[in-house]
This record gives C-alpha cells, sequence and structure tokens, in this order.
C-alpha cells in the first residue's frame, strides 16, 4: 500500500517528525518503523496530545539503537532495555521517542514479567501486538527517502479496514496474546470506549475464558490501565466489558454486585447501570471519575427493605471504606485515595438539606467539602440519572439555589478559611491550659459559633471562651482576655 492512497499530510508530518532518526539508521544499515499509536491517530486525524510521543521497532539491537540515539536526544531512558526499548527526547522539537528491536514476549508460568526473544521479521513483529488498529507500520526512511512507488505502510493485518470499520480485532487468535499478556484483555476495554468501537466477538469470548489470567498483572499496571480507560470520553464502554467478561472481578469486584441492587430512586434496573450514567456524565477528572465509579459500591451491603421500600441507608459511609481498600489494593496515592473516598462519602451530603440552606448548613458544607467543592457538587448534579423530568429539574434548581447561596456568602466572609476565632495556642494561654482534650473541646465550640453565625473577632471569641469554660464549673485559673 503507497503513501499516495491514504492521507498523505497526516503521514508525513509523523515523518518529518522522525526523519534525525531514520536518517541515522539507514545509514548505519537498519530498518525503522513508526508503529503503533502514534500511526493510527494520524489515520484517524486524531489531534496530537500533550504526552505524544512516537514508537519505533527495528531490526537494531538495543545496543545499536542506544549508540545511534545517544547523540540525537537530550536525554536517554532505559527502563525498557530489558524488553528491548530505548527511550529519549530528541533535540530541537523535544518530541519523545521509543525505538524496540523486533521481538516476541510471552508470559512464564506464574509470573509478571515477560520472558523476550529479539526478531528479524517486520510481520511476525507486528502480529504480536495488541489489536489490529495498533498493528500498523509506516515504513519513515523509505518515507523520507521519497522513492516513488516504493510501499511505506504496512498493513498485513487489516488494521486499517477496522479503523475505517470500527471494529476491534486481534491481529492473531485473542487467546495467544492474552496469554502474552493478559493487561491486554483491559487494554481492549479501553480502546473499544476511547474509538467507539464495536468488540469482536472473538475478544469477549477469549476475555472470558481467561480472565483470572488478570492475577499475573501487577497492581501498577492494572491502576494505570483503569485510569486511562476513565478518561475516555466514554468509560461505561469499556467498564461494561470489563464487567460482563467477568474481569471485574480481579481488578473492581465491588461492581459486579451493583447488578443485583433495585434502585427505586433513579428508577434503573440494577444501580450498576446507573453508576455507568454517572461515569458519563462527569468531566474528564480522574478523582472525579473514580469517585463516579465508586459512590454507589456501598449499597449491596447497605441494602433493607422497610415499610419505605428497599433502602440503602449509610450507604456513603459503607461505601467510603470499601472505596478506600479498593484503592489501596490498586496501589493509587494516599492524596488521591483521600479525595477519591471523601467524594464518596460526602456524595449524599446536598440531600441532607431538604428543608432549605442555612448560613450555617451553607458554611458546613463548604467546610466539609475542602478543595473538593466543585468536584462534590458536579458529582451531586451527575447523581441525578432519573428519567423524571419534574424530580431532574427540582434537583437541578436546588443545586442552583446553594451554589447561588455559596457565592454570596463568599461576598460577606472568606469561606476559605473557615477556622475558629482563636487557635490552639491561643485557647491555651487563655484557660492557662496544656495540651489537653479541653483545648479541643474549645475549639469545637468556636468552631460551631463560626458556622453559626460567620465570623467574629478575636475579642468576642475570648469572651465567648471565657464564658464557656466558667460554665463548664472549671477551677482553672482564668487570665484576662487576649487583645
Amino acid at each position: 500500500m503507497t503513501i499516495a492512497s491514504l492521507a498523505p499530510d497526516r503521514l508525513s508530518a509523523l515523518a518529518v517528525a522522525s526523519r534525525p532518526l531514520s536518517d541515522a539508521f539507514a545509514a548505519a544499515g537498519f530498518s525503522l518503523y513508526a508503529v503503533g499509536g502514534s500511526v493510527r491517530d494520524a489515520l484517524l486525524d486524531e489531534p496530537r496530545r500533550e504526552d505524544f510521543e512516537i514508537d519505533f521497532t527495528t531490526n537494531a539491537r538495543p545496543e545499536d539503537i542506544e549508540k545511534l540515539m545517544k547523540p540525537l536526544c537530550s536525554a536517554l531512558w532505559q527502563q525498557g532495555r530489558a524488553f528491548g526499548t530505548i527511550g529519549g527526547t530528541l533535540r530541537g522539537d523535544g518530541v519523545k521517542v521509543e525505538v524496540t528491536t523486533f521481538r516476541s514476549e510471552s508470559y512464564v508460568d506464574h509470573s509478571r514479567k515477560p520472558a523476550v526473544e529479539w526478531g528479524d521479521s517486520l510481520r511476525a513483529d507486528l502480529s504480536r501486538r495488541d489489536f489490529t488498529i495498533n498493528a500498523l507500520a509506516l515504513d519513515v526512511i523509505a518515507l523520507n527517502a521519497e522513492t516513488p512507488g516504493v510501499q511505506t505502510l504496512f498493513d498485513y493485518y487489516q488494521g486499517f479496514r477496522d479503523l475505517s470499520e470500527r471494529t476491534l480485532r486481534t491481529p492473531i487468535d485473542a487467546e495467544i496474546l492474552f496469554r502474552d499478556d493478559p493487561l491486554r484483555m483491559l487494554r481492549a476495554a479501553r480502546f473499544a470506549a476511547r474509538f467507539s468501537l464495536a468488540i469482536d466477538p472473538a475478544i469477549e469470548a477469549a476475555a472470558s475464558a481467561m480472565a483470572e489470567q488478570l492475577t499475573k498483572v501487577s497492581a501498577e499496571r492494572i491502576r494505570g490501565e483503569i485510569d486511562l480507560l476513565l478518561m475516555t470520553e466514554r468509560p461505561s464502554v469499556g467498564l461494561d466489558f470489563i464487567v460482563r467478561t467477568g474481569l471485574a472481578e480481579y481488578c473492581l469486584p465491588e461492581l459486579p454486585k451493583l447488578q443485583l441492587e433495585q434502585d427505586p430512586v433513579h428508577q434503573h434496573k440494577d444501580v450498576l447501570k446507573h453508576t455507568w450514567a454517572v461515569v458519563d456524565k462527569t468531566s474528564r477528572d480522574l478523582v472525579l471519575r473514580l469517585a463516579a465509579l465508586f459512590h454507589d459500591v456501598g449499597k449491596p451491603a447497605t441494602r433493607a427493605i422497610s415499610s419505605e421500600g428497599v433502602t440503602f441507608r449509610f450507604h456513603d459511609v459503607v461505601g467510603a471504606k470499601m472505596t478506600r481498600k479498593r484503592m489501596t489494593a490498586l496501589k493509587y496515592s494516599q492524596e488521591m485515595i483521600d479525595q477519591v473516598s471523601a467524594l464518596v462519602e460526602l456524595h449524599l451530603r446536598f440531600h441532607t438539606y431538604k428543608l432549605g440552606w442555612s448560613d450555617k448548613a451553607v458554611r458546613r458544607y463548604v467546610r466539609d467539602a475542602g478543595d473538593l467543592l466543585e468536584e462534590l457538587n458536579e458529582l451531586t448534579r451527575c447523581d441525578c440519572t432519573t428519567r423524571n423530568a419534574r424530580k431532574a429539574a427540582e434537583l437541578a434548581r436546588r443545586m442552583d439555589e446553594l451554589e447561588e447561596r455559596i457565592a454570596v456568602l463568599r461576598e460577606q466572609e472568606d469561606l476559605s478559611r473557615l477556622r475558629p476565632a482563636l487557635d490552639g495556642t491561643q485557647v491555651m494561654e487563655l484557660l492557662d491550659l496544656r495540651p489537653s482534650r479541653p483545648v479541643g473541646e474549645a475549639l469545637e465550640f468556636l468552631m460551631e459559633i463560626r458556622l453559626d453565625e460567620g465570623e467574629i473577632s478575636t475579642e468576642e471569641a475570648s469572651r465567648r471562651v471565657l464564658a464557656w469554660w466558667r460554665d463548664r464549673g472549671e477551677d482553672a485559673a482564668v487570665p484576662s482576655p487576649l487583645r
């Protein structure tokens, strides 16, 4: 297939970015092909992402790759050298590149690290790629040489056709490829969601049969793939595949249980469908998307039948604990675990103020949300997936009212500093105390005043703490209020 028959501008731009490498490898007598995502995205005319990099494959061995790349790159990284990969940042335009020796790889029994063998065939190398849409290769040496009629785009497995038909297939038997690297089963979910692809039944059958193989993959790699899936436009496409095939049992086991829970409030036949709807509605923010994914995981454990019908009391608190446990197992950072579990625990807070928003209620809501206020508000809005137009409009109206109240209060006082008017040191000096429980109780007393009344002066706070202390009947010496 010649370049003239396909989007020449898109692929030519890719070749130009590759020219320093293609010239060096050609001079040394080696081949060089751009492969995978950069070729696929160029054919799709996808906009260049911030994390754009070009992957190459070659018949050169790692030591030759390093020698050729060193003078062309401002930095090299060799974490993947054992797998034949040398990475670097090209001087000049700063494009990140990774060059890998033709290879094949497969997992040893009970091992999480693939055994690697070098190869000399482009076709064989492409056959071990995960999907046909990623098994496309562009001969950047031939393209930059501008030799008329020379084949430049190699598509042995009809990846271009599958891109056009929006179908996700594997270049060879899916079970063989998934056995080589079980993470590819999760990658199928991600690519289907990212490009709105129909998944080949052979892929789904293989993933269903081999789901348990996911236990061979490290938690860090699984987490990375889940994150990429959640940042697609419609994560539900991939998430549903993960649940259908049983993969979720080995990475997100809380999700399949949601299928059994009837939710009369959201009018879905199960909470899982509601969860998919919420995830898809949220902005592409990873903390927010994770909170949407986990926000109802506490429902199966709290489901009860009462005179009110089906209830899920305290599923927010239970769900937050479950979220923390699952994210810890997937090796998320402590900061992200804290943020997501906080949103899960707070996602029902809005609904506790059914009778309207007093100033105190607004301050408490803002205080509890902290830096996650905008994310909590968006999660609350997206959690409304009812098909009842009246209920949806009512919730939107109440949410608008809350945000307007927050804006008004912000004009009157500093809501970013919802703290007691005195700090712990000032309380100890005022009441002649050492660090102890009464100091904390005094601060809680002052915090309630802050929430009830807004900001008060240091002098007023000192007067009230002294009165509160006397009312307790304490015998501690009481010096004059702070000035």
